[in-house]
């Protein structure tokens, strides 16, 4: 084995620093308290900078939840101390490295100790443990010691530096005399005061302050190092500039954005105080707001958790799940509803949606080594589907499976640029051989489909069947829907919810609302705004002398979510055209006024002219295009599983 050279083993560093301050870091020790989520990263960055002498403590030991960010998390550490973990990947960078561990973390009583010889102190303390972050802090300031914070905050990193002669920890937080709930408020408002990562927040239910829990990821604790590293660079080779408090830096890789903060009051400037007040409440609200659910225990709730984001009309989830043991499930399906306009030709939608969640499950399957085997009761009228899920150990996870929470209905325009090839290829070998698909992208094709949405828009929204629908579907509480679709994913422009919420409410004020021109103001939205922002528009129709049985709209349905999973994978948006096919398959049917049937019968011939021959045989209508900007605030989601189970 080749002998050890501090100099060859740090000689990268050089250029950024000179050959003379790598020896001075190689004499210099850095004091870190805890091993965790940052300490660990903190240790290893310092220690690859060259940094010669370092004192570590932290008295835990690695568990599965540190295994998203913490430096010494592997399968083979769990259980081990963190600090004799980390001192040992220490000295695999650097044999020559002086270590002195405090295993049993930093008390009251041996922080002066710990804090011996130190030339910088690194705070890598749990968030929580407020009282020895406070008095390490102190007593640095006290002996003259530089210390750094940096606080992993979503994907970006808070850094502030306390300077013996400058601001303090205590002048900034304002932590004394605060009870325990008020000083985690505080520190985090501290270390990031603009709130960045505010954001991108997706599930606020999983920050649990009461039981000392929050998320953190890897990608954040690493830019803490990062930035740690940088900044005791600075301070250990006493290049100045340190910019330290009351000046705050927030760097949010995230979202792509860096902001300094400057508090010379720190929290008690009167913006901090309007900020903690909002907390506050905020806080308040999140104790009273329910928790989030427990991970599945098994592999079968881990398939039925991953499968429920198959899409269903409405988002109404017809399907229920019977667990009948520790590998079958037992899936009913509910009848459909003869009284919605929506479930045509005795339900066809529904078998669909049906189809696309026994494909969801078998491909959540294959994640957990599974193969599907199903069982369709024919003897019901009430579709029935026993599975059976058995260990393949040969199984390779389908590489769709990643895309079924992320699948969703994106009523917006999208861009105009025609698909690619690329695309065009992998959506037309997603759709299988049992479809026939046909593309309509040029300008002819969008106007055709333009003016059959725009009818079948303002047809069902003057089909009393279909306002009811519409009544119960449409969610106007804020955020996302679990049982139906968000008002702000409807599509329709902003200015006029407020006059469909009024509208829907009863059948009568939606008829005078369509009688001022509401529905074509609907269509307006909804159809001709949206048709010429796509790539294209698509239609799915049965092979010829195909059965339209309910096996063959079952195979139909999983063909249709590997498309639309495989549109989300290319990083398409997608957008069914159920209406369409519900104005046209009306036509000739027995409806309220003769206005309706007239729209009805030239929905259908004009769609016969755009599909011909294979009118008869169409299952499915979209539109897709490259999404112009971010998914939509608001969008369906799923009941919780519990909710699903059951007979």
């Amino acid at each position: 084995m080749k002998p050890f050279d501090y100099q060859a083993a740090f000689s990268r560093n050089l250029g950024w620093v000179r050959a003379e301050e790598q020896e001075s870091l190689r004499g210099r020790r850095v004091a870190i308290a805890g091993m965790g989520g940052v300490g660990g990263g903190h240790l290893m960055a310092l220690a690859r900078l060259g940094i010669g002498a370092f004192t570590i403590a932290d008295l835990d030991s690695f568990d599965l939840p540190n295994m998203n960010r913490q430096a010494g998390a592997f399968t083979s550490t769990l259980g081990r101390p963190k600090a004799e973990t980390l001192a040992g990947m220490a000295r695999e960078v650097n044999p020559e490295i002086r270590l002195r561990v405090f295993p049993n973390g930093i008390t009251p009583e041996n922080l002066d100790d710990f804090l011996d010889g130190a030339d910088l102190f690194v705070d890598g303390i749990d968030f929580f443990a407020m009282d020895i972050r406070r008095l390490a802090f102190a007593r640095c300031r006290e002996l003259g010691i530089p210390a750094v914070t940096a606080a992993p905050i979503g994907m970006g990193v808070g850094l502030l530096a306390f300077m013996p002669t400058g601001m303090s920890f205590e002048s900034y937080f304002r932590l004394e005399g605060q009870t325990e709930d008020e000083q985690y408020l505080r520190f985090l408002l501290g270390v990031a005061p603009r709130g960045l990562h505010r954001a991108y927040l997706v599930d606020p239910s999983r920050i649990d302050l009461a039981n000392h829990r929050g998320p953190s990821t890897g990608a954040a604790c690493l830019l803490c190092a990062g930035a740690v590293a940088a900044m005791a660079t600075r301070i250990l080779l006493m290049r100045g500039g340190v910019e330290a408090a009351p000046v705050h830096h927030h760097y949010d890789a995230y979202l792509q954005r860096f902001v300094q903060t400057r508090l010379r009051r720190g929290n008690a400037e009167p913006v901090q105080r309007l900020k903690l007040a909002i907390a506050r409440r905020q806080f308040a609200a999140m104790l009273r707001a329910p928790r989030p659910p427990e991970p599945p225990a098994t592999p079968l709730e881990a398939i039925l958790e991953a499968a429920r984001w198959a899409p269903s009309g409405d988002n109404v989830q017809p399907w229920r799940f019977e667990v009948l043991g520790e590998d079958q499930v037992r899936v009913r399906f509910d009848p459909h509803d003869p009284a919605n306009p929506y479930e045509y030709r005795g339900g066809e939608p529904s078998v669909l949606s049906a189809g696309m969640m026994l494909e969801a499950l078998r491909i959540a399957a294959t994640m957990h080594g599974r193969a599907m085997e199903c069982r369709i009761d024919e003897g019901s009228d009430r579709l029935v589907a026993e599975l059976r899920f058995v260990p393949a150990p040969k199984q390779e996870p389908d590489p769709l499976y990643a895309l079924l929470p992320l699948r969703s209905v994106d009523r917006r325009p999208y861009r105009r640029r025609g698909l690619l090839p690329r695309e065009r290829t992998a959506l037309e070998a997603a759709i299988g051989p049992g479809l026939r698909l046909r593309w309509h992208e040029d300008d002819n094709g969008r106007m055709a489909f333009a003016r059959l949405g725009a009818r079948a828009t303002r047809f069902r929204l003057r089909l009393p069947g279909a306002h009811a629908v519409h009544r119960s579907a449409i969610d106007w509480a804020p955020g996302d829907s679990q049982t139906g679709i968000p008002a702000g994913a409807t599509g329709l422009w902003r200015p006029t919810l407020p006059v469909m919420r009024w509208a829907i409410r009863d059948w009568r004020r939606m008829v005078a609302v369509n009688r001022l021109g509401g529905a074509h103001s609907a269509a307006l939205q909804l159809d001709w705004a949206t048709a010429f922002g796509s790539a294209a528009f698509l239609s799915v129709a049965l092979p010829k002398d195909a059965p339209r049985d309910r096996e063959g709209l079952l195979v139909a349905g999983a063909s249709l979510l590997r498309f639309w999973l495989t549109a989300t994978r290319l990083g398409l948006a997608m957008q069914p055209g159920i209406a369409v096919l519900l104005c046209a398959q009306a036509a000739g049917t027995s409806l309220p006024n003769a206005a309706l049937a007239r729209d009805a019968e030239r929905c259908a011939e004009e769609l016969r002219a755009l599909a011909g021959p294979e009118t008869d045989r169409l299952v499915f209508l979209a539109r897709i295009g490259e999404p112009r900007d971010a998914p939509p605030r608001q969008r369906s989601v799923r009941r919780p599983l519990a909710e699903l189970r059951g007979g």
